[in-house]
């Protein structure tokens, strides 16, 4: 089976191949296509997996025999997907440079620069959204039978848009909500494995509402003890008391919407943005990979490590919530999630996992279409979502308003109305003024040049 990874120069690309090693079964993936603009990081990350593959026992043997997927590289897209069964889009358009600035932009208007978030994730998505949807039409004319496994952000709006061109055959991932599960289930000391995770909303904007074990609701044990809300990350994110207020427990980017205030008075007096800080660090590691004699793997492993400590540090210093323990350093496992859903579709291993899909009728409150974050049933046929009761008004406005500001991106991009964009920016709950978004569509558009197409209209 052959499988193209679009973003392959990426940092977390050793994440999915180190799943892929792991995997022996019949019908596995024995050919692994890396397709990036940039060659340089391409050979930086081939020569990672080259160090995974000979790590791993049994790596040095040929595909056939059990051994380690073959890799390519390539810079033509055409040539990366054609003949490919699944594809994962993990993709940045702009580089973590273009992150940076979205941070940058927003905060000098006071907003939020996130980059899935607010002003960041509406500017992310409007670079995004183009040449995601240049790549589903090409999938849909070079692979029409592929899977498209959509891990770039923001993941719910890029899913959606492609899903224009692929239908179901494009579905989205994150390892968020995953990760939230597993967290309540080893608080309760229930196995993570054995637990129905009720959780719904859109891509990082979503709540446990139960987490049932042996057809047993167990989160209201949880919210009922003080002691056990405030012993794991999202507990000390937001506070026993919010908590038990809403009856649920939030994704942890929700944390931007309720404390807001906080989040950007934090972010606006770190040291650094967490894109520029990223950037740094990312810059740090490939100059590193230049270097023949680098040992690339144990490099790699550093750099991540550093990474993963310092996830969401602005919101858990705006929460007092200290530094992160050992056990919420796991998530969900993206890489996890991606395998567990290419072996379902491709050996049809029945399984139920929380999953970007267009809505059907799974939550009422929206159109078929809309792409939402839901466990779905996953089989040979695609993820089809299971239905889900009805959010209580709170959460059903706020899905319903971000929602809408993604359909306007969605517009935006379709018609290069620089007007579009700036009701996209303006109806969006974290960015409170028209004057302001206007000025943040100028000034997204001074610092890409991949907007210019805003200026169509």
């Amino acid at each position: 089976m052959r499988l193209t990874i679009l973003g392959g120069g990426g940092f977390r690309v050793p994440l999915v191949y180190g799943a892929l090693l792991g995997d022996r079964a019949e019908g596995r993936v024995t050919h692994v296509t890396l397709h990036d603009l940039d060659a340089g990081r391409l050979a930086a990350v081939a020569r990672v997996l080259a160090e995974q593959a000979a790590a791993t026992p049994g790596g040095d043997a040929l595909p056939k025999g059990g051994g380690a997927p073959t890799v390519s590289v390539t810079t033509d897209l055409d040539e990366a997907l054609t003949g490919a069964d699944f594809v994962f889009s993990a993709i940045r358009v702009g580089g973590l440079k273009g992150r940076a600035a979205d941070e940058r932009v927003a905060l000098a208007e006071g907003v939020l620069g996130q980059e899935t978030v607010g002003a960041g994730g509406i500017a992310y998505g409007l670079r995004t959204v183009p040449v995601a949807t240049d790549i589903a039409r090409r999938v849909a004319r070079l692979a029409p039978d592929a899977w498209v496994i959509n891990f770039t952000n923001p993941a719910g709006l890029v899913t959606e848009a492609m899903s224009r061109h692929l239908g179901d055959r494009v579905i989205g991932i994150c390892d968020s909500p995953v990760g939230l599960g597993r967290r309540i289930a080893r608080v309760l000391g229930a196995d993570p494995d054995e637990a129905w995770i009720d959780y719904v909303g859109l891509n990082h904007l979503g709540w446990v509402r139960g987490l049932r074990v042996a057809g047993r609701d167990e989160l209201p044990r949880l919210l009922a003890d003080p002691g056990l809300l405030g012993s794991f990350e999202e507990g000390r994110l937001f506070g026993p008391d919010w908590l038990r207020t809403l009856g649920a427990i939030p994704n942890e980017y929700l944390h931007y919407y309720y404390f807001n205030r906080e989040t950007v008075r934090a972010y606006q007096e770190a040291k650094q943005t967490r894109g520029a800080f990223l950037h740094d660090q990312q810059a740090r590691f490939y100059e590193e990979m230049k270097r023949a004699g680098t040992p690339a793997l144990q490099t790699w492993d550093r750099t991540r490590a550093e990474r993963e400590a310092t996830y969401m540090a602005e919101n858990r210093e705006a929460a007092g919530a200290g530094e992160r323990d050992a056990c919420d350093l796991e998530s969900g496992g993206y890489e996890k999630v991606a395998l567990a859903l290419m072996r379902a579709i491709a050996r049809n291993e029945r399984t139920t996992l929380i999953l970007n899909v267009r809505n059907r009728a799974a939550l009422s409150a929206l159109d078929g279409d809309a792409v939402i974050e839901v466990p779905c049933l996953v089989d040979a046929t695609g993820a089809h979502p299971v239905a889900v009761a009805p959010l209580p008004d709170h959460a059903t406005g706020l899905v319903c308003g971000v929602k809408a500001v993604e359909r306007e991106v969605l517009a935006a991009a379709e018609s290069g109305s620089r007007a579009t964009a700036v009701k996209a920016f303006a109806l969006h709950p974290l960015v409170d003024s028209v004057s302001v978004a206007g000025r943040l569509v100028d000034g997204y558009t001074r610092e890409h040049p991949g907007l210019a197409y805003l200026n169509r209209k």
